[in-house]
């Protein structure tokens, strides 16, 4: 089952500093090169070129690049119905762009997710009401790329 390799490779990466638009374990990465690392590892080559970006990702413009970005190469469940290993896609602040990312570790009772958090780096956080109320997409990954 893909999501169980997923989860293994998210959690190699616990440690690692944040660092903006990095993607090298251990050395530093953002919530997007967390994704990034654990694709590479998992898949071989990423997907597609990831763009320069800002902190405020694409604020701006309104416009959801990494909602757009995870529909091009993952696919779209329920948020009800995540599952360990699945990618979920976070709104921090109400009206603004989706733009943190995390990979859920454990689901149940106590569900758990890994993510690149802000002065905080690679960590593994419950998905508290206060993170759960902030979910706006799953998405899972496939089981092999071609």
């Amino acid at each position: 089952m893909i999501g169980a390799g997923i989860v293994t490779a998210a959690q190699r990466w616990i440690g690692t500093p944040y660092v903006h638009q990095a993607a090298v374990r251990g050395a530093g990465c953002d919530c997007l090169g967390l994704v990034r690392g654990v694709w590479r590892e998992v898949y071989g080559q990423e997907p597609e070129a990831a763009p320069a970006y800002s902190m405020d990702w694409s604020e701006p413009q309104g416009e959801e690049r990494l909602w757009a970005a995870a529909l091009r190469h993952l696919t779209a469940k329920p948020v009800i119905a995540a599952c360990t290993g699945d990618l979920l896609l976070f709104r921090m602040r109400q009206g603004a762009v989706a733009k943190h990312l995390g990979i859920m570790s454990r689901d149940g009772p106590q569900p758990r997710f890994i993510h690149a958090y802000s002065r905080h780096g690679v960590v593994e956080s419950a998905l508290s009401t206060a993170w759960h109320r902030r979910v706006v997409a799953c998405f899972e990954f496939p089981e092999e790329v071609i």
